[in-house]
């Protein structure tokens, strides 16, 4: 079961320390050049605060762009102060896991699994309605915006429907109960989030990605 931020550490921005909200967090870091995280108990976040920023912050993708000025001007630049979602799939264990991180810092939202016989594509589809069921459900993750870098998992979310090929097998039902319930929560729910393809080839890889490649 994934553990749930409950504490957030500033280490630089308007004001430095722990805090005990998203949105007591979210004061000290918007539009400030800020480095932060949460953690699941303010013990951890206390330890870290006191540790410092380089082992714990920035970790994931970073943006690097693979394209000329004048090819980025026809994406521009990612909004901020957003959401962002990715999926990871061990190969060899054939386990999938999913998070959500503020895109403006990567600061880590929420992470579930790992789910054993799984695929990317259905980790990438939980992680939006994830996401999107978040948002709906407390003020302090508002954003008008969420990221997914799968063009699959967006069209899946669009249409109420995980088109996926994975088999049932004795491992994974766990993993088909959360794609039933996160069918039915779409149909079942409205949104007004907006749900869009981040451009990797612009902007590098999308701050929730696991640093795995």
């Amino acid at each position: 079961m994934a553990k749930k931020n409950k504490f957030y550490v500033v280490w630089e921005g308007r004001s430095t320390g722990v805090f005990s909200s998203w949105w007591d967090c979210k004061k000290q870091v918007d539009g400030y050049s800020a480095k932060y995280k949460g953690f699941p108990t303010k013990a951890e976040a206390e330890k870290a605060f006191l540790e410092g920023p380089e082992k714990y912050w920035g970790k994931g993708g970073k943006a690097k762009p693979k394209m000329s000025a004048e090819e980025l001007k026809k994406y521009g630049k990612p909004e901020l102060h957003s959401m962002s979602v990715d999926a990871a799939w061990n190969s060899v264990k054939k386990d999938m896991e999913y998070r959500g991180v503020y895109t403006d810092g990567g600061m880590e939202l929420f992470r579930m699994g790992p789910y054993p016989d799984g695929t990317n594509n259905v980790g990438e589809f939980l992680a939006l309605v994830h996401g999107l069921a978040l948002m709906k459900q407390s003020k302090d993750f508002n954003f008008p915006i969420i990221y997914s870098d799968s063009r699959t998992a967006i069209s899946w979310v669009k249409n109420k429907k995980a088109k996926t090929t994975l088999e049932r097998t004795p491992k994974n039902g766990k993993l088909f109960e959360l794609i039933e319930r996160a069918e039915k929560w779409l149909k079942s729910n409205t949104y007004t989030t907006q749900i869009r393809k981040w451009e990797t080839k612009a902007w590098g890889e999308i701050p929730a990605d696991f640093g795995r490649k």
